[in-house]
């Protein structure tokens, strides 16, 4: 079993600042591609990053450049940077962990919400 908690989200103000962590506990030798999904208000939940065991990042285009995620193998953690935030950012932002077909897990959900 893998528990993962999200925490760092909040409220901003458009163009600031947030950095979420996600924190991997539990029984498990290797989380393989860990990374961040957001939901926004009736919408489906999306991609916003992953990073690899091997240290590959993918970035969906709409956060190039303003998000950037890092990962602790250390710790077991996984970071994301925002930067230059928007209201359109908007949406509960869910940390994934993933290992081949032995692991598929997801955290709580941490809220963050961009004010114009």
């Amino acid at each position: 079993q893998v528990r993962l908690v999200e925490s760092g989200g909040g409220l901003v103000q458009a163009g600031g600042s947030l950095r979420l962590s996600c924190a991997a506990s539990g029984t498990f030798t290797r989380i393989n591609v860990m990374g961040w999904y957001r939901q926004a208000p009736g919408k489906q939940r999306e991609l916003v990053a992953t990073f690899t065991s091997g240290g590959t990042t993918t970035y969906t285009d709409s956060v190039k450049g303003r998000f950037t995620i890092s990962r602790d193998n250390a710790k077991n953690t996984v970071y994301l940077q925002m930067n230059s935030l928007k209201p359109e950012d908007t949406a509960v932002y869910y940390c994934h962990g993933e290992e081949g077909s032995v692991l598929d897990a997801w955290g709580q959900g941490t809220q963050v919400t961009v004010s114009a």
